[in-house]
């Protein structure tokens, strides 16, 4: 409570997060602003029957369920990242781009992704408006009403991208992951309501199941976001002049898992990609469409095989995100380059490589610590046959998760002014 006071005291983290709550509120707002022409009635029958676009629902942040001009989110903009990141492992300037040039480099390599947005917006849009007039949701459009829609949510979404990059900014939260944080968060108080709306005594056995998971799910998030290996670090001494310097000793923090929510986020856009490339082929085959989407379908029905691949996707990316995140060349550089050493262990290349076993086997625990906490819902609803679970179980993944990140940044703000003051 001290610390919450105490952000509201400083006038620029109180502005900082003033702005973004402008910012999520504008969301909203758009979120909240239909395409023209759709019959919400339906929609409402054909996304309460599919948990496909249930999940899409989840990832655009709650705005497809009303079909608005900011329907896909922020997912084609998290899938053009995932393309540019795989890029980079196939060519060597990109690679240098993201990882030599600093912070001009990896602006230009998110300009690119933002460049690449663009047409997978259009071409998504396009294949999922042309899905709805199929099942009957939306009605038959002319080319000039298709084109204008394209545009709208096309457009919508590079605004979203757009206020994403402006909350980031901000330096409290990652303004991608804070997007679709506040569309889940928007959904639960029309979803409390329903459950007292249609609460049932014969199937209290179900609430208590969801109130149990949700626990285990918070609580394991919370546990391996918080969770880190200290590595004892020592500092020779050095004489300058007349005075000496190191001979200190502090730790290295490595944390059991440092992707944070990245691979749930990347795991269900991968989930998703099928239904987003079935929904490309309607630009050449209606037909051909409509069976790639009945063939995804189906394996989302199958709940073994989709938490499989969950599963695989969430521990896959976690390696692939702290790969890119964490780099022990450059630690070990900067360690030797401070006069830093790790007991026991050679300077250079022997400490990278220590550092490289050590971030493997975290990482190892905590991939699959996360892939199991992902999937829980998912074995729940197979014994059970409780199916809202599977949704609610990855809502409060992030959550929990976005959470905790904008805590983080939020305390080393504060931090930071302290030191400031203290000057």
């Amino acid at each position: 409570m001290n610390k919450i006071l105490q952000i509201f005291k400083i006038k620029d983290l109180r502005n900082k997060i003033l702005i973004v709550l402008f910012l999520l509120i504008c969301f909203r707002a758009l979120a909240a602003i239909p395409t023209p022409g759709i019959d919400l009635l339906k929609l409402k029958e054909f996304l309460g029957a599919n948990q496909l676009f249930g999940f899409l629902n989840l990832f655009s942040g709650g705005t497809l369920a009303n079909l608005s001009v900011v329907m896909l989110g922020v997912a084609p903009y998290i899938t053009a990242t995932i393309i540019m990141q795989l890029l980079t492992m196939i060519f060597p300037k990109l690679k240098a781009m993201y990882y030599e040039e600093g912070a001009i480099g990896r602006a230009k390599f998110n300009r690119f992704s933002r460049y690449l947005t663009v047409p997978l917006g259009t071409l998504q849009a396009y294949g999922f408006l042309n899905l709805l007039i199929s099942q009957g949701v939306l009605p038959q459009f002319t080319p000039f009403d298709i084109i204008r829609n394209v545009i709208l949510i096309t457009t919508g979404t590079m605004i979203l991208v757009w206020l994403g990059e402006l909350i980031s900014e901000q330096k409290i939260g990652n303004g991608i992951s804070l997007i679709i944080f506040a569309g889940i968060v928007s959904s639960l108080p029309a979803t409390i309501r329903q459950a007292i709306a249609t609460y049932d005594p014969s199937i209290l056995p179900t609430y208590i199941t969801f109130a149990i998971l949700a626990i285990v799910v918070i609580a394991g998030v919370v546990f391996i976001q918080e969770g880190e290996r200290k590595i004892p670090v020592a500092y020779a001494k050095r004489v300058r002049g007349t005075k000496m310097y190191g001979g200190s000793s502090s730790y290295l923090p490595i944390k059991v898992n440092q992707a944070g929510v990245i691979p749930i986020i990347f795991a269900i856009s991968i989930l998703l990609f099928p239904q987003f490339f079935a929904q490309i082929t309607a630009v050449f085959s209606q037909g051909l469409s409509l069976k790639l989407n009945d063939l995804v379908n189906q394996f989302f029905n199958n709940q073994y095989l989709y938490a499989l691949m969950y599963f695989i996707l969430v521990v896959v990316f976690t390696y692939f995100y702290t790969a890119v995140t964490f780099d022990p060349k450059e630690i070990a550089k900067n360690l030797q380059r401070a006069g830093g050493f790790i007991m026991g262990i050679r300077p250079g290349d022997s400490t990278s490589d220590f550092l490289s076993k050590i971030i493997s086997r975290i990482t190892l625990s905590g991939a699959v610590f996360l892939g199991l906490i992902a999937i829980l819902p998912n074995i729940t609803q197979i014994f059970t046959g409780i199916g809202i679970l599977t949704i609610g179980g990855t809502a409060l993944l992030i959550v929990v998760a976005v959470v905790l990140d904008t805590a983080r940044q939020l305390n080393s703000q504060l931090i930071m002014r302290e030191y400031e003051g203290i000057r």
